[in-house]
């Protein structure tokens, strides 16, 4: 399979695989698979890993990379990289991106735990940043991670206390108030833009098993991607497109849920491929892992 890489600005060469420029995009492939053209993130120069977590209608793109040991945000928009780093934060990843470009994400401080402490963030259009809490002004719980926001404002994401497992419930915050769900290990991680509904990831005790999961009209329906052994639904577009995790035995692939259709999201050549975001003109964000290196990438349906 012939790669190509076209580049916006001059370059330089992260671990021989992707060509960038600091803090600007370079663009690998697209290659062709699963009916869709994958296009490689490239992070700033000397960075050692990135993600993508969430595209909008505008096609801005937001994730995270990890740079000397520091874990930093960014928003790709109009071929301009932005790094996203809450003030005086340890780390931030930035999760999702409303359509007038408003950013939800997380962030630990200096002395915080990043496997246990995650702090909710919300940066507002001209880059003011504001603590997301659950219950505020008199918070419920201690920790928060906030995962989307749709155009009314509305922040999805899970509250969780000693760990990120038996404490951690799926939330919504709204302009009314807030709420949460009863099940287990669960975080609320993506919705149409009407809010009408709901997808995310929890843990079923009883299955021993990690499941996705849909709220419609009040009503929690689990699922498996057929034949997995793990399944997380990380969005959902207006067209009620879910896309996210799966794993069959070792091997984690992205997939995309239309119905009770399924279609596999596969960086090709690649080990590992999860699929973290998409928006209503079908595009899909993520991550690859490529020798030893995980990048992010943008997937794109192809045109008949």
């Amino acid at each position: 399979m012939k790669v190509i890489s076209k580049t916006l600005s001059s370059m330089s060469r992260i671990s021989g695989l992707l060509a960038v420029a600091a803090f600007a995009l370079t663009l690998v492939a697209p290659v062709r698979a699963q009916e869709r053209e994958y296009t490689t993130i490239a992070a700033p120069e000397g960075a050692t890993s990135s993600t993508a977590f969430g595209i909008n209608a505008r096609g801005d793109v937001v994730g995270t990379f990890a740079k000397s040991g520091v874990q930093h945000g960014f928003l790709l928009s109009k071929g301009e990289f932005t790094v996203i780093d809450f003030p005086n934060a340890q780390g931030t990843i930035a999760r999702g991106i409303g359509p007038s470009g408003e950013i939800v994400g997380s962030y630990w401080l200096p002395g915080d735990n990043p496997a246990l402490a995650a702090r909710g963030f919300r940066r507002t259009r001209k880059g003011e940043f504001l603590n997301v809490r659950y219950g505020d002004p008199s918070p419920e719980h201690s920790w928060e991670i906030a995962q989307r926001i749709l155009p009314n404002g509305t922040i999805l994401g899970c509250r969780h206390d000693t760990d990120q497992m038996a404490t951690m419930r799926g939330i919504t915050i709204g302009k009314d108030g807030s709420s949460e769900i009863e099940a287990f290990g669960s975080m609320n991680n993506g919705s149409t833009p009407d809010g009408k509904l709901i997808v995310g990831l929890w843990f079923d005790m009883m299955m021993n098993q990690q499941q996705g999961y849909t709220i419609e009209n009040g009503v929690f329906t689990p699922f498996m991607v057929p034949g997995s052994n793990f399944t997380a639904a990380w969005d959902v577009n207006a067209d009620e497109v879910i896309v996210g995790v799966f794993r069959i035995g070792t091997t984690f692939r992205g997939f995309a849920r239309s119905g009770d259709s399924y279609s596999t999201i596969y960086y090709p050549g690649s080990a590992i491929t999860r699929a973290f975001g998409i928006n209503d003109s079908g595009d899909i964000v993520g991550s690859y892992v490529l020798g030893g290196m995980t990048y992010a990438f943008v997937a794109r349906e192809v045109e008949d």
